[in-house]
């Protein structure tokens, strides 16, 4: 082939990849949210099982749905399961949820799989793109993908073929995740290091507890507080313990500026009034973002309530984390 037909090729594949994932999205029916509820009520474990290139495949999803907490883990090969590897597959007393990844359905390998299945009456998800082969008779729950053409000549190795396996894996991974009501906290129980964990990082993660003054006391209070806590801020409340404004180093420079008796001025004639409060759930990122975007370099933080002030969380706290 000549080097100049190379990126030709490659986007014959692609053009091929995306006109299957396009059939994929046509053919998706209730049968898919049988799968998401089996697997997401699954109280025991998925077990997941491919054949050939979707063996590999087949890891990648049991990985995911492991990450979201549906714990699962595949087979390391359907042929292997009729050398023992049926023992991992719970019966008793919960069952585990068998998802059979197999692109003609057919292969000899996975009878023993499909009889082991029958025998103990146990939910098989069968993800396959023919009708009228063995996997899909068997389901009892079938996803039938959409019949689609190999990149490639002679159209024989697995490309577009694999792109709508790994397309409907993730779409059942995400899937789960909502239909479990998982959120950022439980994804990352299982992310507990490397990058992905500080992108993971909340507002709660990284603030600090700030000092707290009543917005009836004189600045010559909050002054020395200021002062001893080096926060640069302090945050005002009212009778009820509820945060009413915040005094940062930036209004007192202002105030001393404006006013010859700052010392003497209640705590209130100076706040920043109704201050911008997060949630302590809040993505560490998505706090920056906000930052920015309002120029300041400070936000509080609160659980339920967002006039119960919990900690306060700084820019630089945050650049040293998620950067």
């Amino acid at each position: 082939m000549n080097k100049n037909n190379y990126k030709k090729s490659a986007k014959n594949t692609i053009n091929l990849q995306i006109l299957s994932l396009k059939k994929l999205k046509k053919v998706l029916g209730i049968s898919f949210n049988k799968a998401v509820k089996a697997i997401g009520d699954c109280q025991s474990k998925c077990i997941l099982v491919g054949v050939g290139k979707s063996g590999q495949l087949a890891n990648l999803i049991a990985s995911s749905l492991s990450s979201i907490g549906a714990s699962s883990f595949a087979l390391q090969s359907a042929a292997d399961a009729a050398h023992g590897d049926l023992g991992a597959i719970s019966t008793f007393p919960k069952k585990d949820v068998l998802i059979l990844i197999s692109n003609s359905g057919s292969s000899s390998e996975l009878n023993p799989i499909i009889s082991y299945s029958k025998k103990y009456n146990l939910t098989m998800i069968g993800i396959t793109s023919k009708k009228n082969s063995a996997l899909y008779k068997a389901a009892n729950i079938k996803l039938l993908l959409p019949e689609v053409k190999e990149a490639g000549e002679g159209a024989i190795v697995p490309s577009s073929s694999l792109i709508t396996q790994a397309s409907i894996g993730s779409a059942l991974v995400i899937a789960v995740m909502q239909y479990k009501k998982l959120g950022i906290k439980t994804f990352r129980k299982f992310h507990p290091g490397g990058a992905l964990s500080k992108k993971l990082l909340t507002s709660s993660d990284l603030m600090v507890k700030p000092p707290f003054i009543s917005e009836n006391s004189k600045m010559k209070k909050a002054l020395k507080m200021l002062s001893q806590k080096k926060l640069g801020l302090i945050v005002i409340r009212n009778k009820k313990k509820l945060t009413s404004g915040l005094i940062v180093d930036g209004d007192v420079k202002r105030a001393s500026q404006k006013y010859k008796n700052l010392h003497d001025l209640s705590v209130r004639d100076i706040m920043t009034k109704n201050p911008l409060s997060v949630k302590n759930d809040l993505l560490a990122i998505q706090c920056l973002n906000l930052m920015n975007k309002k120029r300041i370099t400070s936000l509080l933080v609160h659980d339920n309530n967002n006039k119960k002030t919990i900690g306060v969380l700084h820019i630089h706290k945050v650049l040293e984390n998620v950067k």
